[in-house]
C-alpha cells in the first residue's frame, strides 16, 4: 500500500486566492458584453488562467488595453506610472496586487527616504521585481537587483545599504546575501519581505522531501516560487519531479515507492493538486 502525503501548505496562498476571487467577481462585466483584461497572466499557472478565460477574463500579453474596458492588475503588481496610464484609458482598474507585494513597494520607498541604497533580492525580469523597481524610481531611489552573489559587488561601494526581497525568494539565499553585506557595508538595514506563505512552503519541503521515496512538485513552469520548491526538493531527494498537470506523471517514477510526497506552488489551485494525487494513486495501483 502506497502512502501519499500532501504538504500542509501546498497550493494557493492568500494573495493568489484574493486575486482569483477578484477576477471571478469581475466576470460580471464580460457577461454584460464588456471587455475584461489582466496585464499578463493574473497568476503563474496556465491551467487556472485558462479556466478564468472561460469566464471572459483574458490576459493581455502585449499590454494593449481597449478603451472603456475593465483591467485587473495581477497579483505581482505593476509600476505606478503604468497604473496611472491604465486609469486614463480603462473604464475601471481592479487592483489585485498581493498585499505582501505592496509591503515591498512601501519598504523600498521607506529605505530611500532614510538614505539607503536598496538591494532587492529577486529575479530581474520577474513582474513583481519590475513593479517594485517602478516604485523605487517613483521615490527617486537608487538600487540594484541581486540574482547571484556576483551581482552584489556594486552594493559594497555604499555606506548605507537597505535590503528587501521578492516575496517568493529562497530564504537560504536571502540569508547569504545579508551575511555578506554585513561584512562589507558600514550600515545595513534589512526588511525581510519574503511572505509567510513562501516560508511555509519551503519549510514543508525541507521537512517532507527527505522522508519520502518520491517527491512531486506541482505548479507552473513559469512560477518562480514553484521552481524554488523544486530546487530545494531536488537537493534533498534526487527523485523529485516538477510538473504542471497529472498528464506529465510517469509510472516509472513510482516503481517500488512506498511513500510519495506532494507539494505545490502558491499559484496552484486545489483542483489540480487533487487530480495529481488521484493520478498517482492510479499509477501505483495499476
Amino acid at each position: 500500500m502506497v502512502e501519499i502525503i500532501v504538504a500542509p501548505h501546498a497550493g494557493f496562498c492568500f494573495g493568489v486566492k484574493r486575486a482569483v476571487k477578484l477576477a471571478e467577481e469581475s466576470s460580471r462585466f464580460s457577461h454584460n458584453g464588456g471587455k475584461v483584461y489582466t496585464l499578463g497572466p493574473i497568476i503563474h499557472n496556465p491551467q487556472e488562467v485558462s479556466r478564468l478565460q472561460e469566464l471572459g477574463i483574458n490576459p493581455s500579453l502585449n499590454g494593449d488595453i481597449e478603451e472603456e474596458s475593465v483591467v485587473i492588475i495581477r497579483s505581482h503588481g505593476i509600476p505606478p506610472e503604468r497604473e496611472r496610464e491604465l486609469k486614463r484609458v480603462a473604464k475601471e482598474v481592479i487592483d489585485a496586487t498581493c498585499p505582501y507585494v505592496k509591503a515591498v513597494h512601501e519598504a523600498v520607498c521607506r529605505l530611500t527616504k532614510e538614505g539607503y541604497f536598496v538591494v532587492l533580492i529577486g529575479e530581474k525580469n520577474h513582474p513583481e521585481v519590475v513593479g517594485t523597481l517602478g516604485y523605487l524610481e517613483e521615490c527617486n531611489g537608487r538600487g540594484i537587483v541581486i540574482e547571484n552573489m556576483e551581482d552584489l559587488k556594486e552594493a559594497f561601494r555604499y555606506e548605507k545599504v537597505g535590503v528587501v526581497a521578492q516575496t517568493t525568494q529562497n530564504e537560504k539565499f536571502f540569508k547569504e546575501v545579508v551575511g555578506e553585506l554585513a561584512l562589507w557595508v558600514k550600515e545595513l538595514k534589512v526588511i525581510n519581505t519574503i511572505c509567510n506563505a513562501t516560508s511555509e512552503r519551503q519549510e514543508d519541503v525541507y521537512e517532507l522531501a527527505p522522508k519520502v521515496d518520491v517527491m512531486v512538485i506541482i505548479g507552473g513552469k513559469n512560477s518562480g516560487n514553484t521552481r524554488r520548491l523544486y530546487t530545494i526538493s531536488k537537493s534533498l531527494n534526487p527523485n523529485s519531479y516538477h510538473i504542471e498537470t497529472a498528464q506529465e506523471l510517469e509510472k516509472d517514477w513510482f516503481q517500488g515507492a512506498k511513500r510519495i510526497g506532494i507539494t505545490a506552488g502558491a499559484s496552484t489551485p486545489d483542483w489540480i493538486i487533487n487530480e495529481v494525487r488521484e493520478a498517482i494513486q492510479e499509477l501505483c495501483e495499476s
